[in-house]
């Protein structure tokens, strides 16, 4: 065996090492899900409500600190969302990076999601269902046309409005994060729509870690089945998050999550 060869070798080795450390690890560090009734909002912590109908958007600036509940009302909703960092419009959500870290492609409470520098955009602070999908992407004009049988609204237009609005175009759209989509992947690696997991009044709260802006689009996603494809209403609530614990899961869950929200720390520091 050449070097090379077994430089290669001792690389693949170290890697499977670490996957299997990351892996056996983070289910242990992740809290359970939040119950239907539980995390209530204290009023005079709310700062916006928003609800967004079927098949349309709605664009969100963050703060640090502050979060983001997106609630869905009638559990047939699903909801895609991108980011960028206020500053720097150049550093976006990157759902490879948020699952190559994290070590799974399952994101839920405790969870952290990044930007493509490497720093924490959003915390999942608190979650009923823990069913989302980071791999397959919203809805296209197709799949639009494919669940309702005429065109209609769709998440890749909605995205191309909302950042043109911002000063964006379609080279500035990462690959989105889909809330309420329980998407899972079968021992053949297909695809699986897992319809049981949703259900009303769901919802998932998502802790600014940095300045944000946020496009969420309720429409479809492209691999539920229901023909024709059905929507409903959600909500939008921006509120004051509460402090993060010392023990906070997000930060603890891995040695991966705390490094890199280490990292994302120093841009206050």
């Amino acid at each position: 065996m050449s070097q090379t060869q077994q430089q290669i070798e001792a690389s693949r080795r170290r890697y499977e090492e670490l996957r299997a450390a990351g892996q056996e690890l983070a289910p242990k560090g992740l809290p359970e899900p939040t119950a239907l009734d539980g995390a209530p909002l204290v009023p005079d912590r709310v700062i916006h409500r928003e609800h967004v109908p079927p098949g349309w958007y709605a664009i969100m600036r963050l703060r640090r600190g502050e979060a983001l509940r997106i609630v869905d009302e009638s559990g047939r909703s699903s909801v895609s969302v991108v980011g960028w960092r206020e500053e720097d419009t150049s550093e976006r959500i990157n759902c490879a990076d948020t699952i190559k870290v994290q070590w799974s492609a399952a994101i839920s409470k405790g969870r952290v999601i990044l930007s493509d520098m490497g720093r924490v955009m959003l915390s999942l602070t608190e979650d009923t269902s823990g069913a989302h999908d980071l791999l397959v992407g919203g809805s296209t004009a197709a799949s639009t046309l494919a669940a309702t049988g005429a065109p209609g609204r769709n998440t890749q237009e909605n995205f191309l409005a909302a950042a043109a609005k911002i000063g964006l175009d379609l080279r500035d759209i990462p690959p989105c994060v889909t809330f309420f989509a329980p998407v899972s992947i079968d021992d053949a690696g297909r695809f699986r729509w897992q319809a049981g997991r949703k259900q009303p009044g769901d919802f998932v709260d998502l802790r600014a870690e940095m300045n944000l802006i946020v496009v969420a689009s309720n429409c479809p996603h492209p691999l539920d089945p229901a023909r024709p494809a059905a929507a409903g209403s959600v909500t939008l609530i921006r509120h004051h998050a509460a402090p993060a614990p010392p023990d906070d899961p997000c930060r603890t869950a891995s040695p991966e999550a705390g490094r890199a929200l280490a990292f994302t720390d120093r841009l206050f520091g």
